[in-house]
């Protein structure tokens, strides 16, 4: 964590400076952007959630304004080269624009498909899923944030009748006398975060965490319990089995605040602490221990993260912890509940707005005939004119280039060729397609597929607004304007629309339908989400400026926020929350005599997502290099393998080579590594494309492998 300057040299300008935040997780952390005749430079800001901290990342943030791989130009694919060749904006349009005519004319609306991200604006967001259901007409649009929240929210949603990843604020963790972290490293995800855990302790709290590593966050924890990969369900429905034996349970709020109770009493009862420890080798005692903090503590405190969550049970493993959560009485209490961490820096307003595949902005159901009829008359169309759902980002991405499947994709703010499950499978998809468009600010190594690429602007070259991980809508300010070749990814859309029109009056309309003006986007997503389970409706950019954000939801301007959820009643038609009844079960790929280890990937301090900016930071790539596979040494004695010998990981699916990182906080049984990194070391090679039924998330966290010394 650090709270110094950085500046990159960008001579002849006058000086200026914005309030904004960071470009990266969703913590939103608060920066001041200042430029210069030396450059510009990031300051950390007194914020609420950083409270004038930063993290590698947010520091040299800035680094990639004027990055000599910057992309500046549009870029078109030379059919007699093959190679990527610099072009002009109409050009490129135009090869957009006659690619999905030829596509949509041969094979239909739904031939053409749309792949959106967690780390677009709200104003983004919006926009472009309107584009893909009104400019388009197609169903096919969903976004990376899948791979992310979709099982917490799920599971939020069937509980509470609402997703929010934190229904409080971030600085009830200081105050939490337990705080159960169940699958998150905050300490290398969100450094800035660790302040509060740090308060938390100070206090005199206590800090639990569940992670099969010993992890950066771990080490901090007064207890670590190390389950095997995928076995967190079990972990938690032996914690119910003892609060109910030990008396733990809240009857009282049970009884006055939720239903279906008994059916998980009844589903809990076989989950006696021994039976848990043999499944996932959490002893007893520490089970033990755990359930006596959460059940006799003040306040507390449960959060899960993508440790949890990406399984292809991740839905029912959330369920686990939220019927632990409601059966404690958490949820609604003041300093305590249950919460997410969400990962990416849009991740929460990316998915309430438009670019999940079931979803109309407001988080609305698309097949809901209501939200149709309120989001089409906003549109300015017939609701018959809406798409239907369409199918979650995995099925989507396999889909592509098949008989059945989408036969163009455009693609903005997204690296699905590193980030996707089974991604050697996804790159020979995407590889299939007749077009490819990718909109970003790099040559990642999914636009170096592409037949085109747009060039975009970056956060601090364009306004609009960003959801953090609470729930709170945030400004982000622009310092100055994008490259004279390079536009925003409003601008793009608007353009699309306007080309896609059948003539020129319908241009027109199309153009005044899709503004590029981020400030009338905002203002129409405030009408199309009122009356919508994420109401923006009373949240406008001035009210954001007079505050350090608004929390959703927010119907009115003269009427307050919402930082807290809960506190009366939970969001479902009579008010109670729901328990659900879930049982663990095996991963969808088990070890056997020819793959015997569990694999499992996760995030490393000074990289980010697929890596596309953080692998371009000199600072980051010297702490970061390379891709790496971390094992026990007691497991690398047993195979032969040295600390730095080159060794390769091999599932089913694919294999990765990598160093070897010998490390004791691991069990013996699995391997790990980072998912950052493309070629030789994509941990994405191997993973396992299995799903969850009911959220579409991959089974990133585990999957059965063997290792050799390559």
């Amino acid at each position: 964590m650090t709270d110094g300057a950085w500046s990159a040299t960008r001579p002849g300008l006058a000086p200026r400076e914005v309030a904004t935040h960071c470009p990266y997780c969703a913590l939103q952390c608060g920066m001041t952007l200042r430029e210069d005749d030396t450059g510009v430079s990031v300051h950390p800001r007194q914020f609420p959630t950083n409270r004038g901290g930063l993290c590698q990342k947010g520091w040299t943030a800035a680094e990639l304004l004027d990055h000599p791989e910057r992309l500046t130009t549009p870029l078109l694919r030379d059919p007699a080269t093959g190679e990527l060749r610099p072009a002009s904006w109409d050009a490129a349009l135009d090869r957009v624009v006659t690619g999905i005519r030829a596509v949509q004319q041969d094979a239909g609306r739904d031939a053409v498909a749309v792949f959106g991200g967690g780390g677009l604006t709200n104003e983004k967001a919006y926009a472009l899923g309107k584009f893909a259901r009104i400019g388009l007409r197609t169903r096919h649009i969903d976004y990376n944030g899948r791979f992310c929240m979709s099982s917490a929210a799920a599971a939020g949603m069937r509980a509470f009748g609402i997703d929010r990843g934190l229904p409080f604020p971030l600085a009830d963790l200081g105050r939490a006398d337990t705080l159960l972290l169940v699958g998150a490293n905050p300490a290398e995800t969100m450094p800035p975060l660790v302040r509060w855990l740090t308060e938390q302790r100070r206090n005199g709290g206590r800090l639990i965490v569940v992670d099969p590593r010993v992890t950066a966050t771990a080490r901090q924890a007064d207890l670590h319990l190390q389950p095997l990969p995928g076995t967190d369900l079990a972990v938690a429905n032996a914690l119910l089995h003892i609060a109910l034996t030990r008396g733990w349970v809240d009857r009282a709020y049970v009884a006055e605040r939720t239903t279906g109770f008994e059916a998980v009493r009844r589903s809990v009862a076989a989950w006696w602490p021994a039976r848990a420890e043999q499944l996932s080798g959490v002893p007893v005692a520490d089970l033990e221990e755990t359930a006596r903090a959460l059940g006799t503590g003040g306040r507390v405190i449960i959060l899960t993260a993508r440790g949890a969550e990406q399984h292809a049970k991740g839905v029912d493993t959330v369920t686990a912890y939220v019927n632990l959560a409601l059966a404690l009485g958490l949820p609604g209490r003041d300093g305590s509940g249950y919460g997410c961490l969400t990962g990416q820096g849009n991740g929460q307003g990316g998915r309430e707005h438009g670019q999940k595949a079931d979803q109309l902005p407001g988080y609305r159901r698309i097949d809901d005939p209501a939200a149709r009829e309120h989001v089409a008359g906003v549109w300015g169309v017939s609701a018959d004119e809406l798409p239907g759902p369409g199918v979650p980002a995995y099925q989507l991405l396999d889909s592509l280039g098949t008989p059945d499947g989408p036969r163009a994709l455009l693609v903005f703010g997204s690296n699905p060729v590193v980030s996707a499950p089974r991604a050697s499978r996804i790159e020979g998809r995407l590889r299939d397609l007749d077009l490819l468009v990718v909109a970003d600010l790099l040559l990642s190594e999914t636009a170096a597929l592409a037949d085109v690429v747009l060039p975009t602007a970056q956060w601090a070259e364009e306004d609009g607004t960003m959801t953090n991980l609470e729930g709170r809508v945030l400004r982000r300010r622009a310092l100055r304007p994008p490259p004279p070749d390079v536009r925003t990814d409003l601008d793009i859309i608007s353009e699309l629309a306007a080309r896609l029109a059948p003539d020129e009056a319908a241009a027109t309309e199309a153009a005044a339908r899709f503004p590029a003006d981020p400030a009338a986007v905002f203002a129409e997503l405030r009408r199309a989400s009122a009356g919508g389970i994420a109401d923006y409706a009373g949240i406008s950019w001035a009210r954001i400026d007079g505050a350090d954000g608004v929390w959703w939801p927010c119907p009115t301007e003269d009427g307050p926020d919402t930082p807290r959820l809960f506190a009366e009643r939970f969001a479902t038609p009579d008010g109670r929350a729901r328990f659900h009844p879930v049982d663990h079960r095996p991963a969808a790929e088990e070890v056997c005599s020819a793959y015997p280890l569990h694999f499992t990937t996760g995030r490393v301090l000074a990289q980010y997502q697929s890596g596309t900016q953080t692998r371009r930071v000199p600072a980051l790539r010297r702490a970061a290099p390379e891709a790496f596979v971390e094992l026990h040494p007691d497991l690398a004695a047993r195979l032969g393998i040295d600390d730095g010998d080159p060794v390769r990981v091999t599932s089913r699916r694919g294999e990765l080579c990598a160093p070897a990182r010998l490390s004791a906080g691991i069990r013996p049984d699995t391997v790990f590594a980072p998912f950052h990194y493309p070629g030789a070391g994509r941990a994405n090679s191997v993973t396992n494309d299995a799903v969850d039924p009911i959220s579409g998330m991959p089974e990133f966290k585990i999957c059965a492998v063997r290792v050799a010394k390559a």
